[in-house]
This record gives C-alpha cells, sequence and structure tokens, in this order.
C-alpha cells in the first residue's frame, strides 16, 4: 500500500544515490536563480515606489538608481566567481567569514543569511501573488491564502529534493525568460523606431502631480530599495554543494547565466519603464497592477504575449523562494555541525535533503505573510539588509584569505583588489541602506540579527555543557558492576506480564512484581485474587526452574497517579541497596492501528514518561512490547537497505552455564 508520504515526497532514497541527485546548471539556473531573476518584478517597483513623490518626473530618475544597482550587480559577479573557485564545496558567506574572520563573523553572516532567506521567501511569493492580482483583480481579496497555498507547493516540491525541484521549475524560469526578453526587445525597438517616444497598446495609469522635489537623499532611497534586486547573487556560492561534479564549472556556469539575465533585465526594465512612462502603485488598494504588468501591457497589449508573461513572472516570483528552500537548509546544516543549531537541522531526510531546515523556513516565512498580509510593500522595508550584509562580510573574508596566500607567495593582486573593491562598495551600499530604510521598518532586522546570534551561541554553549558532562576518558570499570533490582509493572496477570517477567528473570535474581491498585477507584477483593494467581502461574513455576521466585509488591495509587507510587518504591529500594541500580520494566501492547489508539488507556507511555521524568540516575527504564499478532522481526523494503540486504548480525559469546540453563529452563 502506497502512504500518503511516498505519494507526496517519492520513495525513501539511501545514501549511495545522493551524487545522483546533484544538480548541473540546468537545474542550477531555476534551483538557485529564480530569487535573483525575480527580484527584477519587485527590485525596481520598490525604487519607482520611492520615486511616486515626483510623479510623473518619477521614471526619469530610475535610469540614475538602477545604474549603480547594475554596476554593483556587476562587481559581486567578479567577487563571488573567485569565491566559487576558492571555495568549490562550499563558498557561502558563514564559512568564508568562519575561517577567515573567526567564529563571531561567521555567526553574524549565517544570522544575516537565515533572516535573508526567511524574508526572500514571503517577499517572492508575496509579489508572485501581487502579479497574479494585476492580471485578474477579482482575486484581490484572497491575496494571503493564494500566498499559503504556494508556500505549500514549493516546500513540498523541496521535500522532494533539489533535483526534482530544479527540473520543475526549469519550465516556468526559462519561459519567464524567453518571455521577457521578448517583451523588452520588442519594446527596445519600438522606443528606438518611436524616437524615444513609443506608443503604448495598453496606456499605464497616469501618474500624478509632482509632490516634492528631487534630492539626493530620495535618489539613495530609492537606490536603497532597488537593491533589493540584488539579494540572490550569493545563492551559487552558498549551495555548491549541490552541484556534481566538477562543482567549480557548474557553479560558475550558473552564476554567469544568472547575473547576465538578471543584469539585462535591470536595464531593459529601466528603459522602458522611463519611455512608457510607467511608475509604481498601491497593492493595498483595488485595480493595483505591478511594473512589470504595465509594461508587458504597454509593450504588447492585453493578448496572448501579455499572459503569457504574467504567468511565468506569477511562477518565477512565486516560485523564487525556491532559492531560499535550496540554501537555508544548506546553511543550517553546517551552522548544525559546528553545534550553534539543534543537531536535527544536520541530518538528511527522506528524500536526502536537509527536511528539518525546509520545514522551519516554512513556518517562519509562513508566519511572516500572516503578520504582514501578504503585501510586498510591508516586507520589502525588512529586505536587502541581510543579503547586503552577508555580501561585505563574504568579500571581507576573501580579502583576508587572499593577504594570507599572498604571505605564501603567490601572486594573488587582482583577486585580492577584485574582492576589495566589493567588500567596500557593498559596505558603503550596506550603510545607505541601513540609513534609508531605518524608520522604514530596517530597524527590525538590525534588532533580530543580534537576537539570533545570542541564540546560536546560547545552543552551542548548551552542547558544550553536555558534552562535558557526558565524556568519560576512562576505561570501562566492571569492579562494581552487580545485576539491578528489577521491577515489573503489572496491571493483571496476563501474557504481557508473562512475556516481561520471563526477560526479567534472566536479567536479575532479585524481581519485584508492581501492581498499581485502585487505578480506576476502588476495587474490594482483586488484590487477592491477584496473589493467589501470581503464587500460582509465577512463583511456584519460578521455583521449579531453579530462579529466586519474584515476589509481587501491591502499591495504592490512591489519587490514580500512576508514577508516584513507583517512584516511592524504587527510592526505598535505593536506600536499602545503595551499591544496586534499579530497573523497571514496562509491558505495552502495541497499538498497529489508529482506533486502538483510542481504545486504550496509554498507562504504560504515561508510567515511562513519569519515570524517565523524575527518576534519576540509578533508574533504568525498558520497555517490554507486545503485539496481538504473531511478529518477527521486520526486513525493512529494499529501497531502505539497499541492494546489499542486511548483514548478518555477529555471534555473541554465551557462557557454558547459562546456555545450559537455557536449555533446562521452563518458560513461565
Amino acid at each position: 500500500m502506497i502512504r500518503l508520504r511516498d505519494l507526496l515526497l517519492g520513495r525513501r532514497l539511501a545514501n549511495r544515490e545522493q551524487a545522483e541527485r546533484k544538480i548541473g546548471a540546468w537545474e542550477g539556473v531555476p534551483a538557485m536563480g529564480l530569487d535573483g531573476l525575480g527580484s527584477s518584478a519587485y527590485g525596481p517597483e520598490a525604487a519607482l515606489a520611492v520615486l511616486a513623490v515626483l510623479g510623473a518626473a518619477g521614471p526619469k530618475h530610475l535610469g540614475a538608481v538602477m545604474t549603480p544597482i547594475v554596476l554593483l550587480l556587476a562587481v559581486l559577479f567578479a567577487s563571488y566567481w573567485q569565491t566559487i573557485r576558492a571555495y568549490p564545496n562550499n563558498g557561502g558567506a558563514y564559512i568564508v567569514s568562519r575561517e577567515n574572520l573567526g567564529t563571531s563573523a561567521g555567526l553574524l553572516a549565517a544570522a544575516a543569511l537565515m533572516i535573508d532567506y526567511v524574508l526572500n521567501v514571503a517577499v517572492g511569493i508575496s509579489a508572485g501573488v501581487g502579479a497574479l492580482v494585476s492580471a485578474v483583480p477579482a482575486l484581490h481579496p484572497y491575496i494571503l491564502p493564494l500566498c499559503l497555498a504556494i508556500l505549500a507547493f514549493v516546500t513540498v516540491m523541496n521535500l522532494r529534493g533539489t533535483l526534482d525541484a530544479g527540473r520543475l521549475f526549469a519550465v516556468p524560469t526559462y519561459l519567464f525568460v524567453a518571455s521577457f526578453g521578448l517583451v523588452l526587445v520588442l519594446g527596445v525597438w519600438k522606443t528606438v523606431t518611436g524616437g524615444g517616444h513609443p506608443h503604448a497598446a495598453v496606456a499605464p495609469p497616469a501618474l500624478h502631480a509632482t509632490t516634492q522635489a528631487v534630492s539626493l537623499w530620495l535618489l539613495l532611497r530609492a537606490f536603497a530599495a532597488g537593491c533589493t534586486a540584488m539579494t540572490g547573487v550569493e545563492a551559487v556560492s552558498n549551495g555548491m554543494s549541490a552541484f556534481r561534479d566538477p562543482p567549480v564549472r557548474h557553479g560558475h556556469r550558473t552564476l554567469a547565466a544568472i547575473v547576465i539575465i538578471l543584469g539585462l533585465l535591470l536595464v531593459g526594465i529601466s528603459l522602458l519603464a522611463h519611455a512608457y512612462g510607467i511608475g509604481a502603485m498601491d497593492q493595498t488598494k483595488d485595480g493595483y497592477r505591478s511594473v512589470l504588468s504595465q509594461l508587458a501591457a504597454a509593450v504588447a497589449g492585453e493578448g496572448v504575449l501579455y499572459y503569457v508573461a504574467i504567468a511565468s513572472l506569477l511562477a518565477v516570483l512565486s516560485l523564487s523562494a525556491n532559492t531560499s528552500f535550496v540554501d537555508f537548509p544548506r546553511l543550517c546544516r553546517l551552522v548544525a555541525s559546528d553545534g550553534f543549531l539543534p543537531k536535527p537541522f544536520a541530518i538528511a531526510g527522506h528524500r536526502l535533503v536537509f527536511s528539518i531546515g525546509i520545514a522551519y523556513l516554512a513556518v517562519t516565512a509562513g508566519v511572516l505573510l500572516v503578520a504582514f498580509g501578504g503585501i510586498t510593500d510591508h516586507l520589502i522595508p525588512l529586505f536587502a539588509i541581510g543579503a547586503f550584509l552577508t555580501f561585505t562580510m563574504s568579500q571581507a573574508g576573501m580579502v583576508v584569505h587572499w593577504r594570507r596566500k599572498k604571505r605564501t607567495g603567490e601572486r594573488v593582486w587582482l583577486h585580492l583588489a577584485i574582492n576589495g573593491v566589493g567588500a567596500v562598495t557593498t559596505g558603503v551600499a550596506l550603510l545607505v541602506i541601513v540609513v534609508a530604510k531605518f524608520a522604514e521598518g530596517a530597524w527590525i532586522t538590525m534588532l533580530v540579527i543580534p537576537l539570533v546570534i545570542v541564540l546560536l551561541k546560547s545552543i552551542r554553549r548548551y552542547y558544550l555543557r553536555v558534552e562535558q558532562k557526558v565524556h568519560d576518558p576512562t576505561p570501562l570499570s566492571l569492579d562494581s558492576a552487580k545485576p539491578p533490582i528489577v521491577l515489573v509493572a503489572i496491571e493483571d496477570w496476563n501474557l504481557l506480564a508473562d512475556h516481561a517477567l520471563t526477560l526479567a528473570l534472566t536479567l536479575s535474581p532479585q524481581v519485584l512484581g508492581v501492581h498499581l491498585a485502585e487505578l480506576g477507584g476502588p476495587d474490594e477483593g482483586y488484590n487477592q485474587k491477584l496473589q493467589e494467581r501470581w503464587e500460582r502461574n509465577v512463583a511456584v513455576p519460578a521455583r521449579a526452574a531453579g530462579f529466586p521466585a519474584p515476589r509481587l509488591v501491591v502499591l495504592q495509587a490512591e489519587y490514580r497517579a500512576i508514577h508516584a507510587p513507583v517512584l516511592q518504591l524504587v527510592r526505598e529500594l535505593e536506600l536499602q541497596h545503595p551499591d544496586r541500580s534499579v530497573a523497571v520494566l514496562i509491558p505495552e501492547l502495541m497499538k498497529q492501528h489508529w482506533y486502538q489508539k483510542l481504545l486504550h488507556t496509554h498507562r504504560a507511555r504515561r508510567l515511562r514518561r513519569g519515570l524517565l521524568k523524575h527518576g534519576g540516575t540509578r533508574l533504568t527504564v525498558m520497555s517490554v512490547p507486545w503485539y496481538l499478532e504473531a511478529r518477527t522481526l521486520a526486513v525493512a523494503p529494499q529501497e531502505e537497505v539497499g541492494e546489499e540486504g542486511v548483514k548478518k548480525a555477529p555471534d555473541l559469546p554465551v557462557a557454558e552455564d547459562e546456555s545450559r540453563r537455557e536449555k533446562d529452563r521452563v518458560v513461565v
């Protein structure tokens, strides 16, 4: 029978299939480039939203804002090209900063990246839904539900694996590049042939009159907003472990494709927004149309090309979250491997992806979408700070890296200069973004980053404390090893009790049966009947087989508490036998069907949980399972054990007297 998990995610993958699940440049562009390509939609629009106070003059100044952004994009391209070559396995900002600037700098980069990835998911999906609402205004009331539905879809696809997601998302990615490439080429041709004043097939909404004069501060604010167009450039270096061999070649090809396409899109959008007089609209109001929706309609009209382009834009923007879903779990895996995140983040899941990181990213992005109503403009002020902080940290780390290489006599002046320029330019851009967006909400990001670092260091301190507590450099000492006093929890004399007592008698010569009386309320006479059955069914057969007869202890559960009376007995035994440990065996009927979980009291589970929580280090708790249907050890399906099958277990030594006793023993 096919399980729901397998239906949604596909079959479980073996570790040996890891190499087959890696990607090349063709899958790398949709897997890691959707963030960068999708940001071409909301980056220029965010800049135009700031320039909206200039009215009809706003689009004319978009070129002055986007030109330094495109130049900065070129600097980042050259910088990350070197980073990929220097760190072919993983050149993310966390690794580069940690190895060259120290652990604290690495944690700063990691915290900024984590926040940026979460914001990227929320911004990308909200911008995608904004594009959909632009084409179908009737969907405006359903912005948030649409955002959450797309988030769920992207999450499931990434739980299937990076390769599956990359292949599926390749179609909308390359359709977006082709359709908007055609729109931009057609628009530029109309602009050139129209003498710089092309005729709009569908006129964009008229811009209001100027309410503020242009100023350097206004342009700096627009630059800060437009820098969100570069937030995905670092994705390739952060996700190098996803590429098949040789990773550097595939990484370089992917980075080059993403940057070239993004640069051409930004230049084309800036030119045509100016030529057609396209400005940003308020997404919270009915009738909203995104900048790219206005541009496509103005160039091509509302025909087939328009709807194909908008459909691909919706897909790319919505799926741009995929970049975070590829890189965020890998970042968390690295941080968790260093002990700064919970260990489950470093474990590969059902499909050889880090499922815990994917699930965490989905939940936190969903919370952001709900908190901000799925509105892109509300999320944008929080964006870009994390990205540019990681840009700066990565480039600064590479400068230190090349300086070390230089000391060994290598000729690295050009590499040092490229990353030095990258560090300075991204650092200046970061300062501009912080100052320009501080009052708009950037202060939230700046507050959260230190809190995340404190959390990461707290987790590390916990792991160090655990390591110090459990570390034991001395050899195994068996001088004082004695069999434990074994208690067997008995609800009634039945096959569960029989099974548990049989095991207990092989573990220790001192076995006590423990029955909690009156758990369901007063029950006079039952204890006497149980004592009689115990003598007949346990004590007599045990003595006949040469075992010390187990004694039955009846504890009163006056308040129907299940673990407190057992704990009291354990404490008394520990005081009487300070050199012995105590083990409690708990027989448990295994529930194999959902309805069985509704028909039982789950006392065994509650007793086990209570004893483990309050028992102390001298108490051992063991579950003894019992199945209604006879069962043997289940062998995993072939796809879970691999072609080599299950290895034969090593032979265990058995003492001669124990072997003879096993043959002669009477089973109780």
